[in-house]
């Protein structure tokens, strides 16, 4: 008879480091049967995303950081598929609203929140999204317009569910170790 997987959740706010902590652990962890979910695969099609009015400017954006821009759903039947077949001894989900969803969470065995300083969040993201071509002016605008704003509303209350609160601005190696020790000794 096989055990159940060790499900591990990620969350945190835009550029935080949730998916270099995950990176991170899927390194440390690869002896290991491991699956990792990355929320941000589970975007709906664009046509099907919310359009919001931004709660200052007034301006309309696609909301990338509301619940209602992800399937959940999928993610949640995929997740249980994934449980129920067996054939992992870990699993990692990583993304903006793991903690918040409840569906997800309560089948969350670590909850992890990598916390991050607005400021330092909005640097990453500008040097991220400007490398993907987009201009400062359209990053600064959607962060200041919605993605803060969601952040307060989604993100930030869900880091009070976690069992960790790991430093996304300045992770060390010890904390990586303490943590891998400890996903280790849970699956001995």
């Amino acid at each position: 008879m096989s055990k159940k997987a060790y499900v591990v959740g990620i969350s945190g706010g835009t550029a935080s480091g949730k998916s270099t902590l995950c990176e991170n652990l899927e390194r440390e962890l690869k002896d290991y049967k491991l699956f990792v979910i990355h929320m941000d695969n589970y975007f709906k099609p664009e046509h099907k995303r919310p359009h919001t009015k931004a709660f200052v400017s007034q301006k309309e954006y696609d909301d990338h950081n509301h619940p209602e821009t992800f399937e959940l759903d999928k993610l949640n039947t995929d997740l249980d598929k994934i449980l129920e077949k067996n054939g992992h001894e870990i699993i990692i989900i990583e993304g903006l609203l793991t903690l918040w969803d409840d569906d997800i969470y309560n089948k969350l065995d670590l909850k992890i929140f990598v916390d991050c300083k607005a400021d330092e969040r909005i640097v990453r993201r500008l040097k991220r999204n400007m490398a993907w071509g987009l201009t400062f002016d359209e990053i600064s605008s959607v962060y200041l317009d919605m993605v803060r704003y969601r952040h307060e509303e989604y993100v930030e209350p869900s880091k009070y569910r976690a069992d960790i609160i790991y430093n996304g601005s300045n992770p060390t190696e010890v904390s990586l170790e303490v943590l891998t020790e400890y996903i280790k000794g849970r699956i001995k």
